[in-house]
């Protein structure tokens, strides 16, 4: 498999996105990658694939600019680019919430590392000797195709209505470690925060993802696949495809 897969995501103020957007744009074409990169006044999201040097080419540049300096990305492999195109799109958000105030950049949600929560649920409590509570904040549809064992869910169909759903459910987890966790990490950032903002404490994001997860403990305590919003459809705990995409041209 020698196409490089990585996504990516930083939440950091972008006061220039049209302009921004015009030289991603460029440099993506001049390297030949395909993939979609959204901004949004709150950041930038990126899923890309290339050759390896192609993408590490593209990363090195991005990197020049400050504000990305420190963006690191998530890896895996495929026979082919799972993407028709190359799109740098503009949108209001990068990962749609609808709670304005609900700002990443100033507080980052608390975290636990994957290889730590392997061993939080090897033991079946957390450091301090709390139950753990696993909380998948994906779709329905993403949730059907894998997730942790036993973790709960509230058969969401997009991310605005998690705000609700777990506002109704906030007294359920009082004394427990809870540990929230979403494809690649994006959307547990707004979903602590929003957590910690209605008073739930002991909260936590999967840092990284399911899909770092994957990368640095294995498939320990997970059952299916991982849904991926390209031509892969999902990927299995080694990060494979599940599905090996049509190569496009």
């Amino acid at each position: 498999m020698s196409i490089l897969n990585i996504s990516t995501y930083k939440f950091v103020t972008l006061d220039d996105r049209e302009v921004l957007r015009d030289r991603i744009q460029s440099q993506c074409d001049e390297l030949g990658l395909k993939g979609t990169i959204l901004l949004a006044p709150e950041g930038i999201n990126i899923f890309l694939a290339a050759e390896a040097a192609d993408i590490h080419a593209f990363l090195e540049w991005l990197r020049q600019d400050a504000r990305f300096a420190d963006i690191a990305a998530k890896e895996s492999w495929s026979g082919s680019a799972p993407f028709k195109k190359m799109r740098v799109r503009l949108k209001k958000e990068i990962i749609t919430m609808k709670v304005p105030d609900i700002r990443p950049e100033d507080h980052r949600a608390e975290t636990v590392s994957p290889v730590q929560l392997r061993d939080w649920l090897d033991r079946g409590h957390d450091d301090l000797g709390r139950e753990i509570v696993m909380i998948d904040t994906r779709n329905v549809f993403e949730v059907e195709a894998g997730s942790f064992v036993n973790a709960l869910d509230f058969g969401i169909d997009r991310f605005s209505q998690y705000p609700e759903a777990i506002a109704s459910h906030q007294n359920d987890f009082a004394g427990k470690a809870v540990v929230t966790f979403c494809t690649g990490g994006i959307r547990c950032e707004k979903a602590v925060l929003y957590m910690n903002k209605i008073g739930m404490d002991n909260v936590y994001q999967l840092d990284g993802g399911i899909l770092k997860y994957f990368e640095e403990a294995g498939g320990a305590h997970w059952i299916g696949n991982c849904v991926v919003f390209d031509d892969r459809t999902a990927l299995d705990p080694g990060l494979k495809p599940a599905h090996e995409p049509v190569a496009h041209r």
